[in-house]
């Protein structure tokens, strides 16, 4: 209970301690209603006031008006590439935020995205065509194996065509994922996708795909530039063939030129590669018939010998390995030709003096059969049709 007298600033309103007072219903009831309005708007000043004055007794936590002025002349000065004039290209935006582009060297990028199919292309990809610039395409790719064969072929696809062709357009990546397929259909590589792409590894020099033995898998990948090429391994492993590269089973990039090219056929040029196959038998179609057996190695490149590279066997070149192919096929051919048929059986002189061979032929069975004679008519016409 207080027992000091409420000063008159705190005294309530007339107002108020009338509704506190009892009296007579009918007139009153009036008046309380017509002061509704006006008491609510009271209320809501004082709970404005209740809020506004907390604020106002620390005036030292309050910040002045800043000036965003200046801040707007330091972002418009600081644009980013992609909004520079001259520095945009379809897919910038996600090549300069990119989080390991900044650790990799300034490449000549044609970024581009998946086939859309039809006619419809982007301006920096080569149109489509079913016609391959020297001989037949390839048959298409049937996957096999497990679910852990085909993650791992995956990753030996996305591989090659990553640290082969990451800043290629579509057709340049999917021309390298080609020549991978077809060197799994070829028997003088191995059968399998991880096993082509690692053949060699073991050796610090000769490997079929330099990355995976330069010391290039050291390095973190960027991830656009992976799921690109992810994609488009995944369309070869899906079927997806490239028929402009035929049954090219070699390339090399255009700043070198091998002492083998000039024993191979030359398909054509695709991106910054230009691309071969073998002369010869071992370049036509029907060479390419080795079946894909669906077990997959480690994606990882072989481990290496504990001397020197002389004692690990070397990866025959391209002529060498033609070279064998046709051999062994001419082998092959020859003692097929040269075959002798197995000699006629001898019979002692009892089995001859019944007839010798003859008796062994089937040929005096007898043409009764256990077709009844009801039945014997079953299956025939009974009215010929007109």
């Amino acid at each position: 209970m207080n027992y000091f007298p409420a000063s008159d600033s705190e005294q309530p309103p007339r107002e108020f301690h009338a509704r506190l007072t009892r009296k007579p219903r009918g007139l009153m009831t009036g008046l309380a209603r017509k002061s509704a309005p006006k008491h609510r708007g009271r209320r809501f000043a004082a709970l404005a006031a209740a809020v506004a004055v907390p604020a106002m007794a620390a005036p030292g936590e309050w910040q002045p008006l800043q000036d965003f002025t200046s801040q707007t002349e330091e972002v418009q000065a600081q644009l980013m590439p992609f909004e520079q004039a001259g520095q945009s290209f379809p897919g910038s935006a996600f090549y300069y935020l990119d989080n390991d582009v900044g650790s990799e060297p300034a490449l000549a990028v044609n970024f581009d995205m998946p086939d859309v199919g039809g006619d419809i292309r982007w301006d920096n990809d080569e149109p489509a065509t079913s016609t391959p610039l020297v001989g037949p395409a390839a048959r298409a790719f049937f996957s096999a194996g497990s679910g852990i064969d085909k993650s791992r072929a995956l990753q030996c696809m996305t591989m090659a065509i990553y640290y082969e062709a990451r800043s290629e357009a579509n057709v340049g990546q999917r021309a390298v994922a080609q020549v991978v397929l077809n060197r799994v259909a070829h028997p003088t590589y191995p059968n399998s996708v991880c096993g082509v792409v690692f053949q060699g590894s073991e050796r610090r020099t000769g490997c079929q795909f330099s990355f995976t033995c330069d010391g290039s898998l050291a390095k973190k990948p960027s991830k656009i530039f992976w799921d690109r090429a992810r994609r488009v391994a995944s369309g070869a492993l899906a079927g997806n063939v490239y028929a402009p590269v035929g049954y090219a089973t070699h390339y090399h990039t255009l700043a070198v030129n091998p002492y083998w090219a000039s024993s191979l056929q030359t398909v054509g040029v695709i991106g910054f590669h230009r691309f071969y196959r073998w002369k010869g038998a071992a370049g036509t179609a029907r060479a390419f018939r080795a079946a894909y057996n669906g077990r997959e190695p480690m994606a990882a490149p072989h481990a290496r010998s504990a001397g020197n590279d002389n004692d690990v066997a070397p990866v025959a070149d391209p002529v060498e390995l033609a070279r064998a192919y046709e051999d062994g096929r001419r082998k092959a051919e020859t003692a097929a030709k040269t075959a002798v048929s197995a000699p006629p059986p001898t019979y002692s002189a009892e089995v001859k003096a019944r007839g010798g061979d003859a008796i062994f032929k089937a040929d005096k069975l007898p043409e009764a059969s256990g077709i009844r004679p009801e039945f014997a008519n079953s299956g025939k016409w009974i009215n010929q049709p007109n």
